[in-house]
């Protein structure tokens, strides 16, 4: 579905950045090239005639700030009922029932409502895509198999509409993520709010990103049997060879004998030191068998994302301790024989055999917003609601090293939480107030003005025919 929510983005994408891609298409592809911008030129058009919701960033915060009187949800220290949380300089100074509250802090009653902190999305798309079906739009790929120096931070739009549908829902920081190639490259963690792409970065370079090779992928065609299984192997021998030459480069840099540099090699110096985790996508069970394999014999930090098949080796994983980051609590099953609660029921299942991990909103920009209802759904089939909203708050934090400055409320942390009307990750619940390092969060999105829109509209029926 086409909305407004992406008029300014697409309008600042200018009559160069079309043209140029045009040129580098020919023939029948620049055919369908000039359609692609006729239609971009419509959906534009159409776009101007719905005013979009300008998210304003919010200032720095100004003076302290006590919320009184509501149940704050520490996450890692319990629940603190009829408690004060103080705030100074975008950062927590005090939380408990006898909080000394300043006299010039401004002081907000939230009787009745509940604090929890910022929900954390370690998997997403945010800031670099807007519309799937428009390429212009989207930011995520790069062209080639190995480019570990790409940082998503920079190539993110502060305008997406996406964020302000994202806060409104609880989300407040996201781990965007390259996609492509073999290895993609370094996840950013990203503050939903902020007037530049420097602003909104929590943390550079926070894990390197890699797409585990397919060992079935061209097995289904008539009498090739498994001769596939070479390529397979010769990939794992280039991302050896990778990780190789990435360590001669570490090691020729720091011997003081003066050498080149290159960025990609640069960019995974953190990675072979054990600075950074390799976040290595992985579904099925030879992938993930040798994926940890892989990461052993490397010697680096591994996260599996995905990870679809790892209740067949879960022991394993707890044993390693592992951690996973799920993609698809909302998925139906892919293959015939699985239950119908499959993935539904993963999380629980992964949680009663001891592994550790976050469950994620699945990539898509458009669909962060949605990832308090995929916890809710892994709730719903068992696992318990503390361990939930703690796979979206701190345990992602801990994953991917940002657990000093967010995911549970504790003095020393970030004040990036959210004042709500009961348990973030219950559909029937409302977000009413969301702070970003303690600035107070314009909590006007797309889907917000287009419900006060079309309430309007009721209302004005209503008013024309009693």
């Amino acid at each position: 579905m086409i909305t407004a929510t992406t008029h300014e983005t697409m309008m600042m994408m200018n009559e160069r950045t079309v043209a140029a891609r045009l040129r580098r298409r020919t023939g029948t592809r620049a055919a369908f090239a000039r359609i692609a911008v006729t239609v971009f030129a419509t959906i534009v058009g159409a776009a101007a005639a719905v005013p979009a919701a300008a998210q304003v960033p919010a200032p720095p915060q100004s003076q302290p700030i006590a919320l009184t009187g509501g149940t704050i949800h520490t996450v890692t220290n319990g629940v603190i009922q009829n408690g004060t949380i103080l705030f100074e300089n975008g950062v927590i100074t005090a939380v408990g029932t006898d909080v000394a509250v300043p006299s010039n802090a401004r002081r907000v009653d939230v009787s009745g409502k509940h604090i929890y902190p910022g929900l954390i999305d370690a998997y997403s798309a945010m800031g670099l895509q807007e519309i799937g079906a428009v390429d212009v739009t989207s930011d995520t790929n790069e062209l080639g198999a190995f480019n570990p120096n790409v940082r998503a931070e920079v190539a993110v739009n502060p305008e997406s509409r996406h964020i302000g549908t994202a806060r409104s829902n609880g989300v407040l920081v996201t781990l965007t993520t390259p996609a492509g190639g073999v290895v993609s490259g370094l996840s950013a963690a990203l503050m939903l709010d902020g007037w530049t792409w420097e602003t909104m970065t929590l943390k550079s370079g926070a894990a390197l990103n890699v797409n585990w090779p397919n060992p079935t992928a061209g097995q289904g065609n008539a009498g090739r049997g498994n001769n596939n299984r070479p390529d397979y192997a010769e990939q794992i021998r280039s991302l050896r060879d990778m990780f190789a030459t990435a360590r001669a480069y570490r090691d020729a840099q720091a011997s003081g004998v003066p050498h080149n540099t290159d960025s990609r090699w640069e960019a995974m110096v953190p990675v072979v030191n054990g600075d950074i985790p390799v976040v290595v996508s992985a579904n099925d069970i030879q992938q993930i068998q040798d994926a940890i394999a892989w990461a052993e014999s490397e010697r680096v930090r591994l996260v599996l994302r995905g990870a679809q098949d790892a209740l067949y080796v879960a022991d394993h994983l707890a044993a390693k301790r592992i951690p996973i980051l799920l993609t698809s609590s909302m998925n139906s099953p892919n293959r015939d024989w699985e239950g119908y609660d499959g993935n539904y029921g993963l999380a629980a299942r992964l949680h009663e055999k001891g592994v550790m991990f976050a469950i994620t909103g699945g990539s898509s920009a458009a669909y962060t917003h949605r990832l308090p209802y995929e916890a809710g759904v892994a709730v719903a089939f068992g696992l318990p609601a503390d361990e939930a909203l703690r796979a979206v708050t701190i345990y992602p934090a801990r994953i991917m090293g940002i657990d000093d400055r967010v995911g549970s409320l504790e003095v020393g942390r970030d004040a990036t939480l959210l004042i709500t009307t009961g348990n973030p990750l219950d559909y029937l619940a409302s977000v009413e107030q969301a702070y970003v390092q303690g600035r107070e969060i314009d909590m006007m999105d797309i889907h917000r003005q287009l419900y006060e829109k079309y309430s309007e509209k009721v209302r004005q029926a209503k008013a024309t025919n009693p």
